[in-house]
């Protein structure tokens, strides 16, 4: 791809988000009309984002034939996609454990100030599934290089 199309590529992903945001936050879209509009600039976003990527991963064949030589590009690979999964899920995860427990922990604390400590606790325990991830992540990247 050309340096032209790239930009181009790029700030048409970029306007596709901020456009219809911008409306809505001036007020131009009623809630029914929005809904529409971000359903085309949604759909547009990730089609001109799969364009970006073909396009992207066609490459260039001198880079594709020195890594077939190489032998472990595609290990290498995917070992970069495991990391980024493992701390992806286990983000998403810690999040979801994380607003269980924070809300459950407020709606304790409100009740009673003394459980203050054992409530923190629990939510550090949900947050700690995060940095479980993100060291795994970090074994693995140590693996590859």
């Amino acid at each position: 791809m050309s340096l032209a199309v790239e930009i181009t590529l790029i700030a048409a992903l970029v306007l596709s988000i901020l456009v219809p945001g911008a409306a809505f936050l001036r007020g131009a879209h009623t809630k029914s009309r929005f809904k529409k509009h971000l359903a085309v600039n949604c759909f547009t976003f990730f089609g001109l984002l799969i364009i970006c990527a073909a396009g992207v991963l066609a490459g260039n064949s001198k880079v594709l034939a020195d890594a077939a030589v190489d032998g472990n590009g595609f290990a290498t690979g995917m070992g970069y996609i495991a990391a980024a999964l493992v701390t992806g899920i286990s983000c998403i995860g810690g999040g979801i454990a994380v607003a269980s427990a924070a809300s459950a922990a407020l709606g304790a604390i409100s009740e009673d100030q003394s459980i203050l400590g054992k409530s923190l606790i629990y939510v550090g325990l949900a947050e700690g599934v995060c940095l479980y991830g993100l060291i795994i992540a970090f074994m693995i990247l140590g693996q590859l290089g």
